[in-house]
């Protein structure tokens, strides 16, 4: 049977003395599916961190944000989430045209404070192609093409290779408070924060 986990990682968990510690983790927390657990977990998230690589490695780490189920459990093997209109840099979706292994960390900062860590390979859909497939439309909810009057400008679908826990030891427990109505997909300088950081004034270098 192969082990899980790329090659470096092992050869640290020997030269650290951490095999038996880690193919426990291996043998008792990671699954190559979601269970029912994890897919009642996902379904009331209401935010994920995204990891992905281009062709030579270079990684990219993003935020995506949604009402609570956005992203979609279609199967234990099956996911998929909006896309909404953003900056139109598309680092992420470029990174995925060019190397399908992505990172998805759901953290709960919440309610029970843990982690969900999924990772696989995603492939871009517009809302035509995922609408037309019986196998994806059926298993979605009715409003799924749009949130608060904005329409998704595309989704990715990710089938699971990897799933398991981030424990919960240092993650902090926040709470959540009412806001204004987000606008989802908008260009308003305001609600996008502005030059936060001003980086337009900012030196090139």
């Amino acid at each position: 049977m192969t082990m899980p986990g790329s090659r470096g990682e092992h050869d640290l968990q020997e030269r650290y003395g951490n095999r038996k510690r880690a193919d426990g983790f291996y043998k008792n927390q990671m699954l190559n599916y979601l269970n029912p657990q994890m897919r009642t977990f996902i379904a009331r998230q209401e935010m994920f961190f995204l990891s992905t690589a281009d062709g030579h490695g270079e990684c990219d780490v993003s935020f995506r944000a949604g009402e609570a189920g956005f992203v979609h459990a279609l199967d234990e093997k099956i996911l998929v989430y909006p896309e909404y209109r953003g900056n139109g840099v598309t680092a992420s979706l470029g990174n995925i045209t060019e190397n399908p292994h992505a990172a998805l960390l759901f953290v709960d900062f919440v309610r029970d404070k843990i982690g969900l860590h999924v990772n696989g390979a995603a492939r871009i859909l517009s809302n035509d192609e995922l609408l037309a497939s019986p196998d994806f439309s059926a298993a979605l909810r009715p409003d799924i093409t749009e949130t608060s009057g904005r329409r998704p400008e595309r989704w990715v679908l990710v089938t699971v290779e990897e799933a398991y826990i981030h424990c919960s030891k240092h993650i902090p427990r926040m709470e959540k408070v009412a806001e204004e109505a987000r606008q989802w997909g908008t260009d308003d300088v305001r609600a996008k924060g502005g030059d936060y950081f001003q980086a337009k004034s900012a030196p090139r270098r």
